[in-house]
């Protein structure tokens, strides 16, 4: 998740907080690792959109990309290994999953404040 994503606040202060709280408690979650992407990371070619790997049955893997100008799915093996790679290298810029816990809990406490 996009450290942008976490502090752009919603027009109603409430949904913001509520939205943070739910991703402090799906951060939680045995089967989910939540990972903050930061600022630091500095700019990146998801920037526009979201990623989605899908892996079949069959074990192939599809990629699905979606932003402003539409939804696209991806089914050539070497583009989806290419989206696959791409992803892999920012969640390797990404905070740990307890560096990310710990920072949306910096951002709800700034919330309060």
């Amino acid at each position: 998740m996009d450290e942008f994503a976490l502090r752009r606040p919603a027009a109603q202060g409430k949904t913001w907080h509520d939205q943070l709280r739910h991703l402090e408690a799906a951060a939680l979650w045995p089967n989910l690792a939540l990972q903050v992407l930061p600022f630091s990371a500095g700019a990146h070619h998801h920037m526009n959109g979201s990623l989605t790997l899908l892996w079949q049955r069959s074990g192939s893997a599809v990629a699905y990309t979606e932003g402003n100008s539409g939804g696209r799915l991806i089914e050539d093996p070497d583009e989806v290994l290419r989206e696959r790679s791409s992803y892999d290298r920012l969640r390797d810029l990404a905070l740990s999953p307890s560096d990310s816990l710990a920072f949306i809990r910096g951002v709800l406490e700034e919330h309060r404040s």
